[in-house]
């Protein structure tokens, strides 16, 4: 059974940080390209930030420079550290495994970041 286990998200203080993790079981983990997406109300789900399995990285243009994704193929986790939070950063953070090659993708279950003062 496939599972991705994101940790807890919060509530922060603009220009605060947040590191998310997300613990994968039941796949091949380094085989994966993994990805953070979010989920604001009113709006579709976004692409985040990405790192292949050859950890290439990508981001949207919104968190360049702020967040920093990265991933321990040995501990099979992903993290996502957040710098300079902004109110815009408020959504349910999805962790995401991809495999092309195998046409299957996992997501979890979805963690809360809020920031406000």
């Amino acid at each position: 059974q496939v599972q991705l286990v994101e940790s807890r998200g919060g509530l922060v203080q603009p220009g605060g940080s947040l590191r998310l993790s997300c613990a994968a079981s039941g796949i091949f983990f380094s085989a994966y390209n993994m990805g953070w997406y979010r989920q604001a109300p009113g709006k579709q789900r976004e692409l985040v930030a990405s790192i292949t399995s050859l950890r290439t990285t990508s981001y949207a243009d919104s968190v360049k420079g702020r967040f920093t994704i990265s991933r321990d193929n040995a501990g099979n986790t992903v993290a996502l550290q957040m710098n300079s939070l902004k109110p815009e950063d408020t959504a349910v953070y999805y962790c995401n495994a991809k495999s092309e090659r195998l046409s299957r993708t996992y997501w979890g279950q979805g963690t809360q970041v809020t920031v406000s003062s």
